[in-house]
Formats: structure tokens, sequence, C-alpha cells
């Protein structure tokens, strides 16, 4: 199934040194909040979308573009099209609880596990691979977290996940690793 987002908000928002200000890591979110679609729209397009043609609004390593974004939801497993600004489903099971070693990554509204398919990063090789997809999913991750800041979101970026789980469940294939996930929702009621 395929569903498509509406168009991201490409104005707006809060000022950069704001953003920059109130980012920082949360892990205690709302159980059971979900986040509507434009909201995800917005967020996914800031995280990784297509900003004009052929280029993303992170950067990459000669622009491969080698990561996808899989968001996990209570609804299933996502794979996001950037340039059809869509969803692609690809499990419908709830596998938020996979995608991480501690209890609150079950309670978000969704974990974005991003993707790198190795295969891509054909000008290195051993160590410059690893470097590469690590290196661009960080800049993925902190416009993740400035969108976050942003909207009022709750965000962290974790590495602690058991990557054979998500591989699993994400129905990677064997060029694909996970580098990182970010756990995103509304924030937990103090």
């Amino acid at each position: 199934m395929r569903i498509s987002l509406p168009e991201p908000r490409r104005q707006g928002g809060m000022p950069l040194m704001e953003a920059l200000a109130c980012r920082k890591s949360i892990r205690a979110f709302q159980t059971g909040a979900e986040l509507d679609s434009q909201t995800l729209s917005d967020l996914l397009w800031a995280a990784f979308g297509a900003s004009r043609p052929g280029r993303r609004t992170a950067p990459s390593s000669h622009n491969k573009q080698e990561t996808s974004l899989y968001v996990c939801k209570s609804d299933g497993v996502w794979l996001y099209l950037p340039l059809e600004n869509a969803l692609e489903q690809i499990s419908d099971k709830d596998v938020r609880g996979l995608t991480g070693t501690q209890e609150f990554v079950a309670d978000a509204a969704l974990n974005i596990a991003l993707v790198a398919d190795k295969s891509l990063i054909t000008h290195k090789t051993g160590v410059g691979v690893t470097q590469t997809i690590f290196v661009d999913s960080g800049f993925i991750s902190q416009n993740i977290y400035l969108y976050c800041a942003s909207a009022g979101l709750g965000c962290v970026a974790r590495a602690l996940f058991e990557p054979e789980k998500v591989a699993a469940a994400l129905g990677l294939g064997p060029e694909q690793e996970t580098t990182l996930i970010c756990s995103v929702g509304p924030l937990a009621p103090r």
C-alpha cells in the first residue's frame, strides 16, 4: 500500500537560532500519541526530502543519497519515498519496540530508522564506506532534531538497538545497514 503525504510546508517554523537553542534529546513520549499527516510530511521532508531537482535537505557524500528512512509507527513499517513525498508500507506490524533496547522506544509515536545502502557508495571501500554512511546519517538526524525543536516535538537519536532484529523487522537486504534510529513524538505530560 502507498499513501501520499500532504505537500510539506517549506516556510515558517521557529527561526534557526531558536531551534538550535531548543534542540535536546527527549526520552519520555506521550503514550498512544500519533503524528498527523501534515506534521509527518513536514518532518520527513526536513529529514531527507527532495529540496530541489536531484538534491535533498541534507547533504550526502558525492550526492549518492544512500540513506532511506524507514518509519516505524503503530500501523506498521513504512518506507519514505522522497521524490513522491509518499509512504510505502513494508509491513503492517508494530515493530517500534524492536527498534531499540530502551523501554521508551515503544511509546514514541514513531521511530525513524536511517538505513544506508552500502552498494551505492561506489567511490570508497572499507572504512571509507563506514565513515560515509555514518556521517551522512548525522546530517539527517540533525535535521530531524531541528525540525522537532521547531515543532515542539520530542526527539532522540539512538544507536542502542540490535541490528539483526531491526534488519529482520524492516526486511533489509545484505547491503543495507541501519546506522541510527530517531524516536519522535509528543512529549509525555509532566
